[in-house]
């Protein structure tokens, strides 16, 4: 089986890294403290310009929870046809009722929107009310793939039903898990799960350029990148399996 390997990004720095050290794909963020939301259009721009590997935005209009309002979804599907329109091979989106049910609808639109550009259902899967009805949900809505850590913080914990979701799918759409997935462990959820696709940050701290720092503030100046060295490590971890 090849196995293929999706980064999260919160920088454009953040993606030269990760294309530099063999990702081949890239899930394109901004504000890492809400979990990703929409990159702007500066950052989306240069991207596209600079990145040849795959690079899928995600397209969400703010942090907290996934049940939009009307403006907010407006907002996205402006989002999704500002991708296309730059050009991007996919976009990461998802939104759910207020009782966790996915509107088969509402997604199907989005879909439709963001041809020919693949579409990630993001991890409000993982808030859904019943995983293996949103599964088909999200199955005939026509995306592309899950991005799933099996509906706890971190999928190294929720294999089990990764790997149910991974039965499931039969072949239908691809599982993404996501969610805690380093060198030390992609192995091991791949051989547990039967997935293809995995998803990390890779992160690390690297310390600020700034020469002058005004230690009045009390802040420690960092910026969150990938580690190259561990990309590559989960690279090569992948192709012993």
């Amino acid at each position: 089986m090849d196995h293929l390997l999706e980064i999260c990004c919160y920088s454009f720095a953040a993606a030269l890294i990760a294309a530099e050290a063999g990702a081949d794909r890239i899930e394109l963020c901004a504000d890492a403290g809400e979990g990703g939301t929409t990159p702007g259009y500066g950052t989306l721009k240069q991207v596209r310009e600079s990145i040849r590997i795959p690079v899928f935005p995600i397209i969400r209009p703010r942090g907290g929870d996934f049940h939009y309002s009307d403006t907010e979804l407006e907002i996205i599907k402006s989002e999704i046809l500002l991708c296309r329109e730059l050009g991007f091979e996919g976009v990461v989106t998802g939104a759910l009722e207020a009782d966790g049910q996915i509107n088969l609808s509402l997604l199907g639109r989005l879909v439709e929107l963001a041809y020919p550009m693949e579409v990630t259902f993001h991890r409000a899967f993982d808030r859904a009310a019943h995983p293996f009805d949103a599964l088909e949900t999200v199955i005939r809505a026509g995306c592309s793939r899950v991005l799933t850590s099996g509906r706890v913080p971190f999928a190294p914990d929720g294999t089990a039903l990764l790997a149910q979701l991974v039965r499931q799918a039969d072949d239908r759409i691809v599982i993404m898990p996501g969610s805690g997935v380093r060198a030390h462990n992609i192995a091991d959820i791949a051989q547990r799960t039967g997935a293809a696709e995995f998803h990390s940050s890779a992160s690390t701290s690297r310390a600020t350029e700034m020469s002058y720092i005004n230690a009045g503030m009390q802040e420690a100046l960092t910026l969150r990148v990938p580690d190259a060295a561990e990309i590559r490590l989960m690279k090569a971890n992948l192709q012993e399996i």
